[in-house]
């Protein structure tokens, strides 16, 4: 099975594969060849890392995604016509952009497509194209650093054993997709919006504070007391439809078996660890394995990597940020 169908099919829910034996190529078979018999002090690996964690990635990350919002923000009030709108539906310097998400909602629930929407939706979806679609869930939505901060707590907590983690199939994702999409389609109206903390956190940002807010705390509290990264991991249909375009993006994390220890240390800190399936010992198919589509490129991965072998990497074209 190619890298695009088990990117996809874990997008739709589907555990990881275990690779067959026939998957791996020569190169990367030597390579586990002598990991299986080569001993490593984890415990050392990581005593080393502990002072040297890097936040780069996560401090950029953040500056990105503050900076994006803060636009929004300083376009509405001083009338500077920089950023106009919100995340949903915007304008850049005159340039139409609809969340792609959004703008399925809205084609659904009215049954047809106006011009600017199409533009708009065109634009988004050439620029996460390029980026890689999931950039978006990391990059640039608020909901998840808030969501980000949520699950420090949540982690804090079940350190200390007093909560418990509950995990749920991810293939609820799919089916909650598929309700909001035939809700928009029969009634009429776009009813992911009213409750999407993406859409409901972006227009408070901007245009004030409302009682809907009340809802995002809900979720911030379900996520910190009952579930981690509920929300991203098993509702929201626009980390989903990121996902598929990012099926085809040349920007992907890459991962090298040959420099890696196997420490752990990445999976510990992914939103979704289920694309880290290649960096557990034996797994890896080639000896340079890019990241599948549902991974949201935030880059903790490669910040908490004591050995380098988690890495952004456009593909095609050799480079290597």
């Amino acid at each position: 099975m190619n890298f695009f169908t088990e990117s996809f099919m874990q997008l739709l829910g589907r555990a990881p594969r275990k690779p067959k034996p026939e998957d791996f190529t020569p190169e990367v078979k030597q390579i586990h060849f002598y990991k299986r018999g080569e001993k490593v002090d984890l415990e050392a690996i990581r005593a080393e890392h502990m002072g040297h964690h890097s936040n780069k990635w996560r401090n950029r990350r953040w500056a990105t995604l503050i900076v994006v919002n803060f636009l929004f923000v300083v376009s509405y009030y001083f009338d500077v016509q920089v950023l106009e709108g919100a995340l949903t539906a915007s304008r850049f310097i005159g340039f139409h952009m609809a969340d792609l998400n959004s703008a399925l909602q809205v084609m659904l629930a009215f049954k047809h497509m106006v011009l600017n929407l199409v533009i708009g939706t065109v634009t988004i979806f050439i620029l996460w194209l390029l980026l890689g679609g999931r950039t978006f869930c990391s990059w640039v939505c608020p909901y998840h650093l808030v969501a980000e901060l949520a699950e420090k707590i949540h982690l804090w907590l079940v350190q200390r054993k007093l909560i418990k983690n509950h995990e749920f199939h991810r293939g609820v994702r799919t089916v909650f997709y598929v309700i909001f999409a035939l809700l928009a389609l029969v009634t009429g109206y776009t009813v992911f919006e009213t409750i999407s903390p993406t859409g409901i956190l972006s227009r408070a940002i901007i245009y004030g504070a409302t009682l809907a807010l009340g809802w995002v705390a809900f979720l911030l509290l379900f996520e910190i007391f009952v579930s981690q990264r509920a929300w991203c991991r098993y509702v929201c249909p626009i980390g989903m439809t990121y996902g598929v375009v990012g099926l085809f993006s040349p920007l992907h994390v890459v991962y090298n078996v040959e420099s890696c220890k196997h420490e752990g240390e990445c999976r510990k800190v992914c939103e979704v660890p289920h694309v880290l399936e290649p960096v557990i010992k034996g797994r890896a198919r080639d000896v340079n394995v890019p990241i599948g589509a549902d991974c949201t490129r935030c880059g903790l991965c490669i910040d908490t990597c004591p050995t380098g072998s988690l890495r952004y990497e456009f593909r095609g074209l050799n480079k290597v940020l």
